[in-house]
């Protein structure tokens, strides 16, 4: 359905009647669609290395490595069988990422952020593809747009190099699903079900989670053989449906072996996720709870304040467009009689619809154990924006015939709206997937009550700065310091430079990098060197702690007072690691 340059106030007008032309324009929508994907390809490639290393990567690459070595010896060698529990996922995009590395002219890390980034965008293409097919172009370059600027993927594409390949993989198997159902009653062709068998492979590839792109596949048709009056439609796409079963199952055994060997390692791995638990807390609205306890709308809550705001005015927009439709349609001819005239489309929207009830369901019928927010589910996201881009393009429609005024309103408001987000989304670089929306008072509101940083991917620019101060310190007479880290020592050790010793001993250490939102920026007494913030959130710390190991020349102010705050305790901290940003300075003697 497209607006007619009568819809439009001022159309007579020969600069606006231009202007609603070039809107109609097919060919100026491809462009504006090529264009727009040329230019997420090249801020890709200028940001990439901005980002740091997740705690989870090392052990990732190396289980990549050891699924290579298998191969390479002939199936004897079963390390990555055994290897933390990682067997228990599946290896596509670590051995990808392993098996090329040694061709890719790039640090190994980031070469997996750039490969990673190169999954989000191949989602992204499937994102425009699907909201084509269900709505327009314009849809899909709306869909895109709105995916590109939400933090928990287009900034988290280049780090959570488990998720968002994932993500991607079940966005195109949704893709490849409603391209068959609405075509329905005729089969799909080879094709398009080595297209599905392929991305349920890629999914299962990497996640056991993967199968649930298999119930949305046996939900649609178990509906479409309903409202297409026909028993017998699975029997007849039974043939194309092997052939995808076998195309994902080759992938699958592939690119995770253990899931095959024997077979029933895939349901021991969806058991284990189901009941999945070890010594870790998350944080729901400022309280710490263990992993096993969290409440069922764990997922919903965070979806909802993780979610930018135009995506939810998007999924307003689409419930009221949703409402008011099927409320015309019942008063005219009933919901029956609809589905009857329309099969097809009501069958296209609901893979759609499952991908985003059918997680959220789940994860308030079963409870299982999260954290780290919406990291697990993140491949609710695309659907999510797809539906958001719909519900946008469906009220700007409906308001403009009923109301010009009212339209180009609604139209001047999202754009208000997407524009904050964006500003959002540039100021939290590189830390975009920290970013809350203003349902929690946005990301400073969110700082304590909700997850931060958990892949500590700040301290990357923690120990740049104090890279920088080091040279300038080693300048004036070479000396080598000491380092501890509150994360993995790769997190800091790949940019800290030739004149630093990493150190699991803290007492012994010069200097601490820290992630604010780990639980060791109070742990330490020592000055602040360095504070990385965004928008007002403190995200990770480089802190001084050569005073601890040098006598003071005097006592501080307070440490002669035995009313004092610290009483005459000469180990008493001079500065907490909680008054970030301060200046207060030991004085130390001489040797």
């Amino acid at each position: 359905m497209s607006l007619r340059v009568a819809d439009f106030p001022l159309a007579g007008l020969r600069p606006f009647s231009a202007l609603v032309s070039a809107w109609r324009s097919t060919s100026l929508t491809r462009l504006a669609s090529l264009a727009l994907f040329a230019g997420l390809a090249v801020w890709i490639v200028v940001v990439f290395r901005d980002y740091g290393i997740s705690n989870d990567e090392p052990v990732q690459h190396t289980y990549g490595q050891l699924l290579l070595a298998w191969y390479g010896s002939g199936f004897t060698d079963d390390r990555a069988f055994h290897y933390v529990n990682l067997y228990l996922y599946g290896g596509l995009f670590d051995m990808i990422a392993a098996g090329l590395e040694p061709y890719v002219p790039l640090p190994v890390y980031e070469w997996r952020h750039l490969l990673s980034a190169g999954f989000g965008f191949v989602g992204l293409l499937g994102v425009w593809r699907l909201a084509r097919l269900l709505g327009s172009e314009k849809a899909g370059i709306m869909a895109v747009l709105l995916l590109a600027v939400t933090g928990m993927y287009g900034g988290a594409m280049f780090t959570h190099t488990k998720d968002v390949p994932f993500a991607a993989a079940m966005l195109w198997s949704l893709y490849f699903i409603t391209l068959m159902v609405v075509r329905l009653p005729e089969l799909p062709s080879r094709r398009v079900m080595v297209g599905l068998g392929i991305a349920v492979g890629g999914a299962l590839g990497q996640r056991v989670g993967g199968v649930f792109a298999v119930f949305y596949l046996l939900l649609t048709i178990g509906f479409a053989s309903v409202l297409l009056r026909d028993p017998r439609l699975p029997l007849r796409l039974l043939p194309r449906l092997i052939i995808a079963g076998l195309v994902a199952l080759a992938i699958m055994a592939v690119t995770w072996p253990w899931s095959v060997l024997p077979p029933t390692n895939l349901f021991a791995a969806m058991g284990t996720f189901n009941n999945f638990t070890f010594d870790l807390s998350t944080l729901i609205n400022g309280k710490d709870t263990p992993i096993g306890q969290v409440p069922g709308t764990y997922m919903s809550e965070y979806l909802l304040i993780k979610l930018p705001e135009i995506t939810l005015l998007g999924l307003l927009a689409a419930l009221g467009a949703g409402l008011a439709a099927g409320i015309g349609v019942l008063r005219r001819v009933g919901l029956r009689a609809a589905l009857a005239r329309h099969p097809r489309r009501a069958i296209g929207f609901l893979p759609l619809l499952l991908a985003i009830a059918v997680p959220v369901v789940f994860t308030l019928i079963d409870h299982p154990p999260l954290y780290n927010g919406i990291r697990h589910f993140l491949f609710v996201l695309p659907p999510v924006t797809i539906l958001a881009a719909l519900g946008l393009q469906a009220a700007w429609r409906g308001l403009v015939r009923q109301s010009r005024p009212a339209g180009f309103a609604f139209a001047a408001l999202a754009l208000a709206v997407f524009g904050f987000n964006v500003s959002t989304f540039v100021r939290m670089h590189p830390y975009e997937y920290v970013a809350y929306n203003e349902l929690v008072g946005g990301t400073a509101g969110a700082w304590g009550r909700f997850e931060g940083d958990y892949w500590s991917s700040s301290v990357r620019e923690a120990a740049i700065a104090l890279r920088r101060g080091i040279e300038h310190e080693v300048a004036a007479g070479p000396r080598r310091y000491k380092v501890a880290v509150c994360a993995e020592d790769v997190q800091a050790s790949t940019y800290l430079g030739p004149n630093v010793d990493m150190v699991e001993d803290w007492d012994a250490a010069d200097f601490l990098l820290t992630a604010r939102n780990v639980g060791c920026d109070d742990v330490m007494s020592g000055m602040t060197y360095k504070t990385i913030s965004r928008m007002g959130v403190p995200l990770a710390m480089a802190v001084d702690l050569r005073a601890r190991h040098t006598p003071l020349a005097e006592p501080l102010p307070w440490d002669d007072r035995e009313d004092g705050p610290t009483g005459t305790d000469p180990d008493a901290p001079a500065v907490s690691l909680k008054d970030a940003g301060s200046e207060t300075v030991a004085r130390a003697s001489k040797p």
